[in-house]
C-alpha cells in the first residue's frame, strides 16, 4: 500500500470532515482501478458535504467509463445544480459536457 493511500484512509477513517481528504481518497482508489471502493468514498463525501462541487464531475465520469450511466446521469445532474447555485460557471461547463457525453453512450 502507498503512504499516500495509507495516510488518506487514515484520515478519513478517523472521522475526518474534510472534504478534500475524502476526495484525494476516492481520487486514490480510481488511480489504483478500485472502482467500488472509489464511489462508496465519493458517496461518503456526498453524504458529509454535498456542496463539494468537485465531487460530482470524478464519480459521475468514473460511473460513466464503467458503463452505469444511470448513475452517471444522476451524479453529473446532481453537480449541475450544486454548482449552478454556486454560480460556478466553469464547473456547470464541465458537467454539461460530461452529462451531453453520459447521455450519448
Amino acid at each position: 500500500m502507498s503512504k499516500r493511500l495509507g495516510m488518506l484512509e487514515q484520515m478519513t477513517g478517523a472521522g475526518s470532515k474534510d472534504p478534500f481528504a475524502w476526495y484525494a481518497l476516492a481520487n486514490e482508489y480510481t488511480s489504483l482501478g478500485r472502482t467500488d471502493d472509489a464511489v462508496k468514498t465519493y458517496g461518503s463525501l456526498r453524504a458529509i458535504d454535498p456542496a463539494y462541487v468537485p465531487q460530482y464531475l470524478m464519480c459521475g465520469s468514473l460511473l460513466s467509463k464503467e458503463g452505469k450511466k444511470a448513475e452517471a446521469v444522476e451524479w453529473l445532474k446532481a453537480g449541475l445544480e450544486v454548482a449552478r447555485t454556486k454560480g460556478d460557471g466553469h464547473a456547470v461547463s464541465e458537467l454539461e459536457s460530461a452529462l451531453a457525453e453520459a447521455e450519448d453512450d
